[in-house]
């Protein structure tokens, strides 16, 4: 299976929200902060059809399985996918097709949208938060209101956990963030059930660790669910950090942080002693296989290679 990652659009918004509600379904995180009693839920056709209308997109039938999801955390989702486009890195994940050859089709056609990502880019802890970025984190903040407004409510998320969390997050990072450059965050990894297992979840990662890598910058993530996420993030040269405890009353949920120090190699004479201890094992070695004026000859010519 071919699998292309690509910046969300407009266009891939219902099928990103649908597989981030997917994903998050069992999340501790989630089912901490929400209270399921007052969540209320929408059909996942239903939900469909509305985008579409809204978009201008025509309407076509889905005879798929009736899935509902919450209506409320959709809006809220939906607000925030919106603001992503213009401030963060945001991924879709897609299957494509080979051209159809009886059409002669030259354009591959994508199938639904197997993952999501969305990460903050680092900001310098020196630098000021520009008047760009200020409104449109406002902006962010008045639509999420005016949601709260047109569907009574919170639609079942408990603003006193919300802070618990935020606190804690804030407390959180103060204390492993130590780079002035600032961290690249992963704030959503979701892919759908259907495609875990398959490598979606990574080839979304390695969009942004591998221009971390380029850069130098540290990356960040958080995770409610220790089993198995934690394992698969270590794979993936993450490493676990420390375990934030979100307590409300006798309610808590663990929220574990981890960090990637992305492979940048800088040149310096630590290096070079490094490099020159190398060679010299290696020649040694190879002086124990070929004979000494062979080994000789190797070491002189990896020093010009220098």
């Amino acid at each position: 299976m071919a699998v292309e990652v690509v910046p969300l659009t407009e266009a891939d918004i219902p099928g990103a929200i649908e597989v981030i509600q997917r994903a998050f379904a069992d999340d501790p995180y989630f089912k901490w902060v929400f209270d399921s009693s007052k969540v209320r839920s929408m059909s996942r056709n239903n939900y469909q059809e509305k985008e579409k209308k809204k978009r201008g997109a025509p309407s076509t039938p889905n005879h798929q399985a009736n899935i509902h999801i919450s209506r409320d955390a959709v809006n809220l989702t939906d607000t925030r996918c919106d603001w992503g486009i213009k401030n963060a890195l945001f991924h879709v994940a897609k299957e494509t097709r080979e051209p159809d050859s009886k059409s002669h089709s030259t354009s591959l056609t994508p199938t639904p949208i197997l993952g999501v990502s969305c990460w903050l880019p680092p900001h310098p802890s020196t630098q000021s938060e520009s008047w760009y970025s200020w409104f449109q984190s406002w902006t962010l903040s008045f639509r999420q209101m005016l949601n709260n407004i047109r569907y009574f409510g919170r639609g079942g998320l408990r603003t006193n956990r919300y802070w618990i969390w935020k606190q804690r997050q804030a407390e959180a990072q103060a204390a492993i963030w130590d780079d002035p450059r600032g961290y690249y965050f992963c704030n959503i990894v979701a892919v759908s059930p259907e495609a875990q297992g398959m490598g979606v979840g990574r080839l979304l990662f390695e969009a942004v660790t591998k221009r971390a890598d380029d850069e130098g910058v540290k990356c960040y993530l958080e995770s409610s669910k220790s089993v198995p996420n934690v394992a698969i993030y270590e794979r993936m040269g993450f490493h676990m950090s420390k375990e934030m405890e979100c307590r409300d009353g006798v309610d808590a949920c663990m929220v574990c942080t981890l960090y990637l120090f992305c492979c940048v190699w800088s040149w310096g004479w630590d290096s070079f002693g490094l490099l020159l201890t190398l060679i010299v094992g290696s020649c040694t070695a190879w002086s124990g296989i070929r004979g000494r004026s062979d080994s000789t000859f190797l070491f002189l010519f990896l020093l010009l290679l220098l």
